[in-house]
């Protein structure tokens, strides 16, 4: 599965979209459009009261506000538990003191190479926010089992968001049940 020549056909900010000769498992040859990125961290960040920070921001891709968990993309060099906490500080104004990963997901193998790492943070501090200048978007705080009934009603459609919240309400239920215990 040796790769062949690859041309880089646009570079973005944060991302670069390259055509590649592949030479696939069966010993034929094609080519290929793929997106090389980074990597992403995305955090599922629950206050004390069980309640979850979500974001309601702007995607120009789908020309319309949606919601999400605070993500972003790694940069040069840096590891995904510091890129987590980077971006709930700028995009939420939170400091999380407890982390925990949650996994990693593949956005679109098709055609990108983007991985995301998910992470539960907890134990939250209130921070001052720092918004890039192209991010548009608001913070809510709903009760955890609100945003399962999100999820479940189609009103949080976002596939990193459904598979980080569906990941990290059982850890964090599992937290709260131990605490509670003698």
């Amino acid at each position: 599965m040796g790769d062949g020549k690859r041309q880089t056909m646009w570079r973005g900010r944060a991302f670069e979209f390259q055509q590649e000769e592949v030479l696939l498992p069966n010993g034929r040859k094609t080519l290929a459009g793929v997106i090389r990125h980074p990597g992403s961290a995305a955090v599922v960040p629950v206050l004390q009261d069980g309640s979850v920070v979500l974001i309601r921001q702007f995607r120009h891709g789908i020309r319309d506000f949606i919601w999400e968990i605070p993500a972003g993309t790694m940069d040069p060099g840096e590891d995904p538990l510091t890129s987590a906490k980077r971006e709930l500080q700028e995009e939420c104004g939170y400091a999380g003191n407890r982390f925990e990963k949650l996994g990693e997901i593949w956005v679109a193998p098709g055609y990108s190479s983007e991985c995301i790492h998910l992470f539960l943070a907890t134990d939250l501090t209130v921070r001052e926010s720092h918004l890039d200048e192209d991010e548009c978007l608001t913070v809510h705080l709903f009760p955890f089992q609100r945003v399962l009934e999100m999820v479940e009603r189609n009103e949080i459609r976002e596939a990193m968001t459904i598979v980080a919240i569906q990941k990290a309400y059982p850890v964090w239920k599992g937290r709260k049940k131990g605490q509670r215990d003698p």
